[in-house]
């Protein structure tokens, strides 16, 4: 059985400590590959250090996420653009709109939005979206921007059936994490009736541990928690969710 892990910090300096034995751990479990998802200027380095001492295995993004979105956003953009040309990355992101921890940038990020998906483009990647409170205003930009070619996965997807299915339609896949696992997240109600052909699992480790670690520091291994709670909600095997959901990921991100 081979799961991969879709969406994880694993360069955070939370993992500093025991980096290894995490990615050990993981690796014990059958989680076989890594993508990591950049964040902002500071994470491009300790990112790429993972990948070069990892190269089987972890595999790096490129984007700006929203919440580091600030009025220099174009200069930021512009480097980071002279980034994908110097190595190979599986997607753009995370890029996204946040408007939970402040809206103070939201058209900056809207533009930002904007000018990412237009290297997907470019560059013939998906997309990683971060969608925290911004459903409607996500899909908004898509419209704008209005190319077919677009693609990618909405991370994190903690939504209603309708998001879903909008986010489905508009053809993204859906990044399921812990949220699944928490009692009353009602995510398991939405994903009873989804196809299995559109999800892919993640942890966003270090955040959003699912049960029974909730509120501990989140890690790799527990993806495999996870694709058990999505077994459950499905009403199939384990080895069944890998095998699809492994199967998604390395057709959405060619690896």
């Amino acid at each position: 059985m081979i799961l991969i892990d879709t969406h994880t910090h694993l360069y955070s300096d939370q993992f500093d400590e025991d980096r290894q034995e995490t990615i050990n751990r993981a690796l014990d479990l059958g989680i076989e590959k890594f993508l990591l998802p950049n964040i902002d200027i500071e994470s491009i380095e300790p990112m790429h250090q993972l990948c070069n001492q990892f190269p089987t295995n972890c595999f790096p993004m490129m984007g700006l996420h929203p919440t580091s979105v600030k009025a220099d956003y174009q200069e930021v953009l512009s480097y980071f653009k002279t980034q994908l040309t110097q190595r190979n990355y599986v997607a753009i992101g995370e890029i996204g709109i946040d408007l939970y921890w402040d809206k103070q940038f939201l058209e900056q990020q809207k533009l930002a939005l904007l000018e990412q998906f237009q290297w997907a483009i470019d560059f013939q990647l998906p997309i990683v979206i971060h969608s925290r409170d911004s459903h409607q205003e996500i899909m908004e930009v898509i419209k704008t921007f209005n190319n077919p070619k677009l693609h990618g996965v909405f991370h994190c997807f903690t939504g209603t059936q309708a998001q879903a299915e909008e986010i489905i339609d508009t053809g993204f896949m859906l990044g399921i994490g812990g949220v699944l696992t928490f009692k009353n997240s009602g995510l398991a109600a939405v994903l009873q009736n989804i196809d299995l052909k559109n999800i892919i699992l993640e942890t966003d480790a270090p955040y959003l541990s699912p049960v029974p670690y909730r509120g501990k520091r989140n890690e790799s291994a527990y993806v495999h928690l996870v694709a058990q709670k999505l077994a459950e909600v499905k009403n199939t095997s384990i080895q069944q969710i890998a095998s699809i959901t492994t199967a998604n990921a390395e057709r959405l991100f060619k690896i």
